[in-house]
């Protein structure tokens, strides 16, 4: 049993989450890859084709089909939203860029719960539209999932596709991630871990996307949204350790990995969380240049392009309740062991 294997069967006897499933690997696939534990609390065991609600791990997939529409000239990172939404013009956000809502330097607020006063896909994205910006564009680094819902809806306008087509496409499609999709059909939710007892909806959710403004707006946002399973999220990770070639153009994707905005107080990239000195979520194990994401859930993907290494992380860890932050040390202490993962060859698997 390895260091990675270790910690998250720890995780899970330390009641952070009911299951986990994890891959350490490069751009030849996984080196070391592994689950444990149930799909809930006394439920089925893992085997290791669950579906995962990714949550905020969606963003950096939905900015990988924006940068596709970039590369393709269908949208510029200049570009501004009011040139895209004509609702958003003469607002305080008509003159924000495509380039502000990645870095998340837009000014928007985040973490705002508008699903409560807003209960309707119409309602909730105008409220959107209406909420005040913050701080001047380009000021300071603010995490706003409302700003992707934003980067969503104008993906869409400039494409003139439907947001998980555009994913799907541009992302899903050439990497073969055939199990990776918004909005599970009946059949997928079977397979689907389950996530919170939410007290909004008053069930347990399984196979609905757990974030309550994504279900608000039809489990389908810039934002959040997507499910995935291990295999699909290992290709992601293998295309990415291998420099994003399968997906874009090798200075497209230098372009969407390099730090954009060292001369603020976070580090962040185009879509991707960069390397923070000191309140990095995988600590300092992996690299000064590395990139990642992670999501509420319980779910990261991080790659260190020094090592050409990637570690995906995918727990449940909202499971019943979203209280409790015990996954912060575990995600650290799941990066540090696989930090330490030796060279490839034939993947090792480890099923408890």
């Amino acid at each position: 049993m390895t260091g990675v294997d270790q910690v998250l069967i720890r995780g899970r006897e330390e009641r952070v989450y009911s299951g986990a499933a994890w891959s350490v690997g490069d751009a030849n696939g996984a080196v070391l890859r592994g689950w444990t534990g149930t799909r809930s609390w006394n439920g089925p065991e893992l085997d290791g084709t669950e579906l995962w609600d990714l949550a905020s791990v969606t963003k950096p997939i939905v900015g990988l089909a924006v940068m596709a529409l970039v590369e393709r000239g269908v949208l510029a990172l200049d570009d501004t939203v009011g040139a895209h939404l004509p609702d958003y013009r003469g607002g305080d956000k008509e003159n924000l860029t495509v380039r502000h809502l990645l870095t998340h330097t837009s000014g928007i607020p985040g973490r705002v719960p508008l699903y409560r006063d807003y209960p309707t896909r119409t309602a909730l994205l105008d409220a959107v539209r209406l909420l005040p910006v913050t701080a001047r564009p380009g000021a300071r680094v603010e995490y706003s999932s409302q700003g992707f819902i934003v980067l969503g809806l104008i993906a869409e306008a400039a494409a003139g596709q439907p947001l998980d087509h555009l994913v799907d496409r541009l992302v899903g499609a050439p990497l073969g991630m055939r199990h990776t999709l918004f909005r599970p059909g009946a059949q997928w939710r079977t397979r689907a871990v389950a996530t919170e007892d939410c007290p909004w909806r008053g069930r347990t959710i399984v196979g609905e996307v757990h974030d309550e403004n994504a279900a608000v707006l039809g489990g389908v946002g810039g934002h959040a949204g997507l499910f995935s399973t291990l295999r699909d999220m290992e290709l992601l990770g293998a295309a990415l350790a291998a420099g994003g070639g399968k997906l874009l153009k090798a200075d497209t994707f230098a372009r969407m990995t390099a730090a954009h905005t060292d001369h603020l107080a976070l580090r962040r990239s185009l879509a991707w969380q960069g390397q923070d000195p000191v309140t990095s979520p995988v600590g300092s194990s992996f690299g000064p240049d590395s990139y990642g994401h992670t999501g509420f859930t319980g779910t990261s993907l991080w790659v260190d392009p020094a090592t050409a290494r990637y570690a995906v992380l995918l727990t449940n860890r909202v499971h019943p309740t979203r209280a409790g932050d015990g996954i912060v040390g575990v995600r650290r202490a799941f990066h540090e062991a696989a930090a330490r993962v030796g060279p490839s060859g034939p993947a090792r698997s480890a099923c408890p």
